[in-house]
């Protein structure tokens, strides 16, 4: 008699820029033998260092709607999942704890805090470091995403309920697939 193997738990990084998100997300994977999704591992090999194109949004939401896709199968076959993709938005941490649960997945957020003034330091560290695995970043576009990043609270963190969907939605996943247009649920 076979039995369905329970599924993988997702891990969802949340933080800013050079918070070391990718640090302690591949901690994550190699204590849990989990898989790491990173967008940013994608982006670079396949369209280069240049974000500031006018195709650059379009293409990081085909690549993280296809990095979910793979997400929710590898979650489904009963294995974890880690992924680091920021999150800057609570609709959106919203949208991957709704398809988690949709997969039979428990999810975690993984909130990984950085003051500005480290932040900065750690964006120039790195781009003088490997500057052939980072996007060039300035302070002016450290000082723009601060401003749009959503920090999560302790209810959100904790895996408390969700905000009802956005306005038109009937649901996250129908939310998700629009954010995301690349994703197969």
């Amino acid at each position: 008699m076979s039995r369905k193997a329970a599924a993988g738990k997702l891990f969802v990084m949340v933080g800013m820029v050079g918070a070391g998100k990718t640090t302690r997300a591949r901690q994550i994977a190699a204590a849990r033998r989990a898989v790491r999704l990173t967008p940013d591992e994608w982006m670079i090999p396949l369209f280069g260092l240049d974000f500031r194109d006018d195709q650059y949004t379009h293409r990081r939401d085909t690549v993280e709607g296809r990095l979910l896709s793979v997400a929710l199968d590898v979650l489904r076959a009963g294995v974890d999942v880690v992924l680091d993709f920021g999150c800057w938005a609570k609709v959106e941490r919203s949208a991957l704890r709704f398809l988690a649960a949709s997969a039979g997945a428990d999810c975690e957020l993984v909130y990984v805090p950085l003051p500005p003034d480290e932040q900065s330091r750690r964006v120039k560290d790195r781009w003088e470091e490997t500057p052939h695995t980072t996007f060039p970043i300035t302070d002016d576009d450290l000082a723009l995403w601060t401003n749009l990043f959503e920090a999560p609270d302790a209810a959100e963190l904790a895996g408390g309920p969700l905000d009802p969907p956005p306005d038109g939605f009937a649901d996250f996943g129908h939310w998700a697939v629009e954010r995301w247009p690349s994703l197969l649920t």
